[in-house]
């Protein structure tokens, strides 16, 4: 009864955990989804921008590692913007050190920029040269050498995930250092160069014709930087007030402030005449640079009579746009999508056509090298725990980036799987015994007990706890005990009969049978329908002859002795196997099929296409998978662990009547070993792992069992609970990721 006195008591404190308050969120994207970080500014007050008027943040928020730094008095100037007046540098042993920008949007683009101004800071004189990256791909190299000037590092990408990392790469060249970054979100229809595999890195963006106005926010509402630029020897100014328009389905928004000035050449006989070098500071490996350049247009002056203003566009004499004649006040571009290649430098050169009667113009130009983005992030769900872990228990050192990508600065102690159509995942952590993994408390102290305690609390309300008391107490009267008869595993029974279905049509008076491929093949119509997958195999719908409707598994690497056990296991909250097939070294599992599939899947509606669950109901739920997970603590001889109690291991029928599944993962323990069961195996999922599993089993801080037990399940049905109060996930990034369990303390 201890086992169900603690389910049933998680069960009381988890309902009480609605009235938990969501903590104060940092590090959150501004109204315009903007991001602006200082990077080195000490302190937790932040300032807003004298010249955007944007509010920059310090950088505390977004990183955990590296030094605040000011740069040199003698560096220090009033006309300089104030995010150069300070640096964070990253000294000391780790390959990389990283910025986390969060609540992000998925799919999105964004414009992503770095600045740098080296400022002697460490009064070494030797301005470092390092690697930048955006999420797990290259973005630059960063070579800095004069202390007194600013770097400026941009790119246009798609975000995959609802977070990035802007990675600094010691290449071993010097410290690497930042002064300030920061994100803005962009329009997917912008910049159609830019998409999931390839990125835009800024070479140049030129505002022509005035000679000191810098433009940014908010004339410019995408916080583009347009740098001014002429040459007077050679061009003349030609300007308006009027407003310039971009034209619908605008691909680049260019702002009107900048279409309203343009050059021209002095002489109208003159082209115009630009050029840029090939960078191989924006080339990853030793692929050859590729350049985009989008040229913006606009006729600000009336053109008269039968003047005619048209001009042809050429690169390196290849012709590129024939006839170009700008709209009055209207933004008219011409750009390249194929990246121009294989020469070291690249003169674009605009000439005025033979019945042109006036020469050409230019009103700004953009210039971009581009990267490739086809390194894919390790596997967001495991991400989520691993950064929660490492947060909770302080793991800095070679614990920066993304946990596996790339395969050189995959983090300590954590081994990657990396297959060519998904993403990695991480498969497992390995021992090492180095000292210095001892963190904080947690080594183990002269007794050889550990030091570190976990404490989980969650706020009791009275009047949610005297509500959840009075339904479930309502509920209990109509369930029976669940653990009054006990199933001997190792005594084999001939047959089995099942309770009542999934669907309310009875009992399914069926035995556990073997079928053959091409029965299944049948059964699924060649494996037609994909109802999920899980961490074991592909789950398909199928129909059996008499019409009875199941779920068909295909499991590998399923020992016989997996098979036996769930044979042998039937109760009213645990999914019954129908049959089986054994094929060679794959086994296939046919189940009773769940029509309303998973908890996880109704909880706060996550799944769109599923009915969010009453109250009623998710105590319904509670209860039923309670006494699903009493029975296989107790009811069975030798008693058996599920291992992975979660969510979406607890399904539904049409009722809905839960129903726990996957206990076929369950490995019997006995009482004579404490509960504990051998876990040579990666168990459990993130968010729902016993906490003191999870530090024996990744950092290895102290002797304990690495084993689960009937308290790991208990922890996680803990978890299960909380989710069905709160509507969260086990695992929140409000911004950085933390677990339900903390969430709610």
């Amino acid at each position: 009864m201890a086992a169900r006195s603690r389910l049933l008591l998680l069960s009381c404190i988890a309902g009480a955990g609605a009235a938990v308050v969501l903590q104060a969120a940092r590090g959150q994207p501004d109204s315009n989804g903007f991001i602006s970080i200082d990077c080195g500014l000490s302190g937790k007050a932040g300032y807003v921008d004298n010249a955007t008027k944007l509010s920059y943040s310090p950088d505390a928020g977004f990183t955990d590692a590296g030094t605040d730094n000011n740069i040199s008095a003698e560096y220090l100037s009033p006309a300089s913007s104030r995010i150069f007046d300070n640096v964070r540098s990253f000294p000391g042993a780790a390959p990389r050190s990283c910025y986390t920008l969060r609540s992000l949007v998925p799919g999105l683009k964004y414009l992503v920029r770095a600045n740098f101004m080296y400022g002697n800071y460490d009064g070494l004189r030797r301005p470092p040269v390092f690697d930048l990256y955006a999420g797990v791909n290259f973005w630059r190299t960063v070579n800095i050498t004069d202390a007194a000037a600013s770097l400026t590092a941009e790119a246009i990408i798609v975000v995959p995930e609802d977070s990035m990392q802007v990675c600094l790469l010691n290449t071993g060249a010097g410290t690497p250092f930042i002064s300030s970054l920061d994100l803005r979100p962009l329009k997917n229809s912008l910049y159609p160069q830019a998409n999931a595999t390839q990125g835009l890195v800024m070479v140049a963006r030129i505002n022509y014709g005035p000679t000191d106005a810098f433009i940014r926010y908010p004339d410019d509402p995408h916080d583009r930087g347009w740098r001014p630029w002429i040459d007077t020897t050679r061009y003349v100014e030609v300007s308006t007030t009027k407003t310039v328009q971009n034209v619908e389905k605008d691909v680049f928004e260019t702002p009107s402030v900048v279409m309203q000035t343009a050059i021209t050449p002095c002489n109208a006989s003159d082209s115009i005449e630009v050029y840029w070098t090939a960078d191989w500071s924006t080339a990853a490996s030793d692929l050859q640079p590729g350049y985009i350049a989008i040229m913006h247009f606009s006729e600000l002056q009336m053109i008269q009579g039968n003047a005619v203003c048209a001009f042809n566009i050429s690169l390196n004499d290849q012709w590129l746009d024939l006839g170009m004649m700008p709209d009055y006040l209207n933004v008219d571009s011409s750009f390249n999508t194929v990246p121009f290649r294989g020469s070291s430098r690249y003169n674009l050169t605009f000439r005025a056509t033979t019945n042109s009667t006036l020469p050409p113009i230019i009103n700004a130009l953009e210039i971009f090298s581009v990267i490739p983005t086809i390194n894919v992030p390790t596997y967001a769900k495991d991400v989520s725990g691993i950064t929660a872990i490492k947060k909770q228990y302080q793991v800095k050192e070679n614990w920066m980036g993304d946990p596996c990508v790339p395969k050189t600065l995959a983090w300590d102690w954590l081994t990657c799987s990396y297959a060519i159509s998904s993403p990695p995942t991480i498969t497992g952590v390995y021992e090492n015994n180095n000292p210095q993994l001892c963190i904080n408390d947690t080594c183990p102290s002269p007794n050889g007990k550990p030091k570190l305690a976990i404490y989980i609390s969650v706020p009791v309300v009275a009047a949610t706890v005297i509500l959840v008391l009075s339904l479930f107490c309502l509920l209990r009267r109509k369930t029976k005990g669940s653990a009054n008869n006990t199933v001997n595993l190792h005594n084999e029974p001939t047959s089995h009969s099942h309770g009542s279905d999934s669907y309310g049509h009875g009992s399914m008076q069926l035995e556990n049978r073997r079928f053959t491929y091409k029965d299944l093949q049948k059964i699924t119509n060649n494996f037609e329908q994909v109802l999920g997958k899980g961490g074991f195999g592909y789950v398909y719908y199928g129909i059996l002859e008499e019409g009875t409707q199941v779920a068909v598994k295909l499991r590998s690497q399923s020992p016989n002795q997996g098979v036996k056990i769930l044979t042998w296991i039937h109760h009213k909250n645990l999914i019954s196997m129908i049959g089986y097939c054994k094929d060679g070294e794959y086994m296939v599992l046919v189940y009773e099929y769940m029509s309303e599939g998973t908890t996880e899947e109704h909880i706060a509606g996550r799944d769109h296409n599923k009915r969010n669950l009453t109250w009623t109901e998710r105590l319904q739920i509670t209860l039923e998978s309670a006494q699903g997970l009493e029975y296989l603590h107790k009811g069975c001889s030798p008693p058996l662990v599920q291992r992975n109690v979660m969510a979406t291991n607890i399904l539904l029928n049409m009722k809905p009547e839960a129903k726990i599944a996957d206990f076929g993962l369950s490995k019997a323990f006995n009482h004579d070993s404490d509960t504990h069961v051998s876990a040579s195996i990666r168990v459990g999922t993130p968010g729902y792992i016993d906490p003191e599993y999870v530090i024996s089993k990744f950092f290895f801080m102290y002797h304990a069992t690495m084993m689960p037990t009937t308290k790991s399940d208990v922890y996680g049905f803990g978890v299960v609970l909380l989710e069905l109060v709160t509507g969260k996930s086990p695992i929140l990034r409000t911004p950085e990721p933390i677990s339900l369990i903390h969430w709610s303390q």
